[in-house]
This record gives C-alpha cells, structure tokens and sequence, in this order.
C-alpha cells in the first residue's frame, strides 16, 4: 500500500525522493511526506498528491541536503490528513520515520509512552513506534540499530520502515515483517524504496530484505543485515535487477491502464515463451517439472487469492478440472485463514498475485505450510516476498503493472494456468493426444487474436460514451466467461465509481431480474462457443424487459445481434481459451467509461496496488 523511498549519499536528496514518490504513486495513497536532512531535520506533508506536496515544500523548507526520505500514505490509523501524514518525527525531534503496515497492539504502547510523559499529536500507530524507539534508546542508551531492533521485539504487526537519527547523519536503519522493502545499492549511495522503480535508473543492484530483518544502511561502512529477532547477522544478497525505465513510463499513452491493456499480446507471448513448443507437442515450467509428483498424486488443489486474482483462480478452477480431472477449490485468502480450513499434507495450494506481496495470500501460504500443504506461487513480481515463500512456482512475467486496476496481470496469469493444466493433463492422460495438440497451438495464437480483440477500441468508446452515466450495471456470463463476467464489472467499479455486479447468466432469473429496466445496462458474454443457447434465452428474458444489451460476440454471429442493443465482435476461440478474449473489450468498456466521467483512471480513490495490510 504505503510507498516508501529514501536516499543516502553524494547527490541531492530531495529529487530523488520526490521522483521515486511518483514512481510510487501506483501503489494508492492520499497523502504524501519528505524528511530531508541539511544540518536539521526538515520536513513537509501534506493531504493529497505528491504534486501538492511539491508546491507546499518549495515554500516551507530548504530542499537541498544528501540524505531524505519520503513517503506517501494509504489511511490506515487517523484520516488522511497533513498531520497523519508521514514523516513523523519522535517527540525530541530527532528522530523520524516512515512507515508501511500496521502496528496492531499500538494502543497498549501508547498508553505506557503517554504515562513516560510522550505526547502524541496524530492518530497513527506509526507516531507510537517512532517514541518507542526513542524511548528504548534514551533508556537503554543504545545507538539507533539498537534501539529499533529492540522497539520492533515489542510490537505485533506489519512493517517496513526507514528510519533517521539526526546525531547519527551518515545512517538510515530500515527493517520489514510482512511489507516489501528494497534497497538500492550504488557507488558511495544507498536508495530505500518498497519497490526497485524508485532507483533503477541510479543503479541495477538491490537488496530485497526478508520478513524479520533489518539493515544498517551507513556511508561509512559496508550494509549490515541482522536477524530482528536474535540479532543474527545475515549475508547481503545483490540481485542484478532485470526491469528496465521504459517499461515503468506510459510509452505515449493516456494512461497506464491503456498501456498495459495494449500490451497484452506482447507480454502473454513473454509468459508462455520458453515453455510453450506447440510444433514438438510440449509445455513446461521448471517449477511443475521439479515437483510434478506433488501435483500428480494431489487429492485436489486450493487456489488462495484475492480480487482479480481470484478471478484468475476461478477461471483456472474450469480448466484445471476439464484438463487434469482434479477437484480444485478457489478460497478468498482473507477468509481462508480465519474460517479453520481442511489442510492435508496431500493438498496442492496455489497462491495467485501480481505484486506477490498481498497480506492476505501470504498469510494463506503461511498456514498451508503449517499443515504440510505443497505451496506453488504464480505472480510477477521477481524477487517478491510470495516466490520466496512459496516452495515452487511460476512468474507471469507481465512486467511492471503500474495502473492500480489490474488488466495485464490477469491475462498472464490465466496463461500460466493454463499451461499447468495443460501439463498436468499430459502427464494424467486426461485430455486425448490430439485435443492436448489442439490446445497447445491454440495457446500460441493467443497474442494475435488478443491483438485483434484490441481493435474494438473504437466500438469500446462509442458504447461507453452511451453509458457513462449509468448508475448500475449487471455482467453476465456462463462457465469459463461467468468469471469473466465478475472481472468486467471489478474494473468498472474500481475506476468509474459506478456500482457493477457479475453473475452466471443463469442466475439472473433468481433475483437480480428485479433491477432490470429500461436504465439497466446488461454486458452479457457470449461468444459461440459454450452455453451458447442457454444465454440467448437469458438475453431474451432481458429483452423482454427492456434491459439495454451490451453483448461481446464471436465475430460473425447473427443471433445476438437481432437481439442486443450493442454488440462487440471478438475472434473466435475455445471454449476454455475465450476469457483470455473476451475480457479485453470489458477493459477497454471500463477504461473508456472511467475518462469520460473524468475519474483518476490510474489511481482511483481508496485502492492501492500492492495491499501489504489484511
């Protein structure tokens, strides 16, 4: 959620922070903050985008110094406002913080600091850790290493933190549980960022803390990595990081999201290349080849996710089980860990995320561990803390997701499950060699009917000019396209603020037929392939009550069209293969929508892009 970036080193601060701030503004957030050091600490903040904090601190404080940190704020504890918003500096003065995460037993701790005579002047429990660090280190008369290892033994929680001692100038202490933390590491300078986008374009090697550590990040000496626990020292581990700048800026788009909604063909070829020989009959991921036992001799899987993932685990539940012939089950992870689920040492677990940093999958992971489940992760994030938890799994390799709406990651992410069913039915015998052929090669022309699917933007922005001011919408679609249907009126609701629902097309008759009038908007998935039958008598029932029909269609269909009032053609496919289709013009209806009603397409109100708190 929370974006974090700091800087130590030669050059000046502030820029850099306020440049990585940008990078980070994906992430969601409603406020935004910079400490820069210069002989004191300096700090401005403010409710609202980091722009504003731009305009607030050319006007309040000196901006030059080579040490700041930044940092922009998704409400957790206190509303967004300039004085819950980070930094937050420690009652002295001279200590500040940033802060992503949760401090859940904040309340007992700000009571006992309150009783030491500490006054607090925000709401947030990050106000509250920033005073117990100074207060352990005032007591115990410890250096600032010290004193947040032993702070951070006394809360429970979430976090990942940068902090600063002002008698200390030449040194950051930055530790993380649960919430990403990257460190940058250059010639004479350190970046701190919850992602690498913030520095890439300073240097190509980072350090990715793990859950429970901390690093001393000093000019003057070698980085310093211990256990938060038991105080272990731990070896630094630099990766050579692989993204790159161009793909982080809009490539001259309006938008992310359109940039990443026209980047599909090109980035689900980069998911299947190198594992899918459609000419030799073969796909293969090392992560199934490595474990492919667990999978064969599963009792079923569990697919744990969350939003559009889940959606992506829904789609993947039809196929895996049409493919492999195995039960699968698609849990939200947020419940899965609280409703005392069934785990057996027999159960595959799939865990599903694009930033492969969501509390609420990690969670889910953990506790399929505890019960002796096989745990394969799927997400795009290299190097995020869901592939190091997991015992195996596969990358989507989308690329930097930026806009907070998710279109790129689910496409990548039905690919690689498809491919894992795919797999998995060649090695059980459950799909016939021809129809196992059939599949792969319709896989592989995926990219170009996507590619094709792309071309009714056009058709897209007419229909979405036609209702963007609709107040609710119904999604409608059957088998492999009802999940389709949940992920279209998602992105409606997430970027155009208007209510949407999805729902099997056949369940519309046992209740939500009670909305439909002659102000309701139908999007109703029907391509030639499936149920084709059986949703032309849904379309009729909403005809006959005089719904407005925005119907997505196998290119050349005749039936629909006589009966809906709109009609996108998209190309023809498989049945199990279509929802990698079909939600592109959804996409696109979404996206359109969202502009026309002036909405913050990439960064809609109250969502982030990496939900790191439950």
């Amino acid at each position: 959620m929370c974006g974090i970036v700091g800087y130590i080193g030669h050059r000046e601060a502030y820029p850099i922070v306020i440049k990585g701030l940008k990078r980070l503004e994906y992430r969601g957030y409603d406020s935004a903050g910079v400490m820069v050091y210069d002989g004191a600490i300096k700090v401005c903040k403010t409710k609202g985008k980091v722009v504003a904090l731009e305009d607030k601190a050319q006007k309040e404080i000196a901006t030059n110094g080579t040490i700041g940190i930044g940092h922009t704020r998704w409400a957790t504890h206190g509303v967004p406002n300039d004085v819950n918003s980070h930094p937050h500096l420690s009652n002295s003065g001279e200590l500040a913080i940033v802060h992503n995460g949760i401090i859940e037993n904040y309340a007992p701790l700000k009571e006992e600091l309150m009783k030491r005579g500490y006054v607090f002047h925000s709401d947030t429990d990050t106000e509250v850790l920033v005073n117990l660090i100074e207060e352990v280190q005032k007591k115990e008369k410890l250096k600032l290493g010290k004193a947040v290892q032993l702070a951070l033994n006394q809360v429970v929680g979430a976090y990942a933190i940068a902090v600063f001692d002002n008698k200390n100038p030449d040194e950051i202490v930055a530790a993380r549980l649960g919430s990403p933390l990257a460190i940058g590491v250059g010639e004479e300078e350190y970046f701190i960022a919850s992602d690498a986008s913030p520095f890439i374009e300073y240097t190509s090697n980072a350090v990715y803390l793990e859950d429970g550590e901390m690093a001393n990040i000093n000019l003057r000496k070698p980085i310093k990595i211990r256990k938060i626990k038991d105080d272990s020292l731990v070896d630094p581990y630099i990766q050579e990081l692989q993204m790159n700048l161009e793909q982080i800026e809009k490539g001259g788009f309006d938008h992310f999201m359109l940039k990443e909604i026209f980047e599909q063909p090109s980035v689900i070829k980069d998911t299947y290349r190198g594992r899918l020989h459609a000419d030799k009959g073969i796909v293969q991921m090392s992560g199934i080849e490595d474990h492919l036992e667990k999978f064969l001799n599963a009792d079923r899987i569990i697919i744990v996710a969350c939003g559009t993932s889940w959606h992506a685990g829904l789609v993947a539940e039809y196929i895996i089980e049409e493919f492999a012939r195995v039960s699968v089950e698609v849990e939200y992870a947020s419940e899965f860990r609280y409703r005392n689920p069934i785990i057996k040492s027999t159960d595959v677990v799939i865990a599903i995320s694009q930033s492969g940093e969501t509390a609420d999958t990690m969670a889910a992971i953990k506790l399929a561990k505890e019960h002796g489940a096989f745990v394969f992760g799927v997400c795009n994030v290299v190097g995020s803390s869901i592939s190091r938890e997991s015992h195996a799994g596969a990358y989507t390799h989308a690329g930097p997701e930026i806009g907070v709406a998710s279109t790129k990651a689910f496409t990548t992410q039905i690919t690689v499950l498809t491919m894992l069913a795919l797999r998995l039915a060649k090695a059980k015998g459950t799909l016939s060699h021809s129809d196992f052929h059939r599949y792969l090669l319709e896989l592989e022309l995926i990219p170009e009917k996507v590619k094709e699917a792309l071309g009714t933007i056009e058709r897209a922005k007419e229909i979405a000019a036609a209702f963007k001011d609709a107040p609710n919408c119904l999604y409608l679609g059957r088998g492999y396209n009802f999940p389709v249907a949940l992920e279209g009126a998602l992105k409606l609701k997430e970027i155009s603020y208007i209510h949407a629902e999805g729902y099997p097309a056949a369940e519309m008759k046992h209740g939500p037929i009670a909305l439909i009038d002659e102000q309701m908007p139908v999007v109703v998935i029907a391509p030639k392939q499936g149920h084709y039958d059986k949703i032309v008598s849904n379309i009729q029932e909403i005809k006959s009550r005089s719904g407005k029909i925005i119907a997505v269609v196998t290119k050349g269909d005749t039936q629909v069209r006589e009966l809906a009032d709109y009609v996108i053609e998209i190309p023809e496919t498989s049945d199990a293969l279509s929802p990698l289709i079909t939600t592109i013009p959804l996409q696109l209806l979404s996206y359109f929508i969202a502009v026309y009603r002036d909405c913050n397409v990439d960064q809609p109100r109250n969502l982030a892009k990496s939900v790191t708190v439950e």
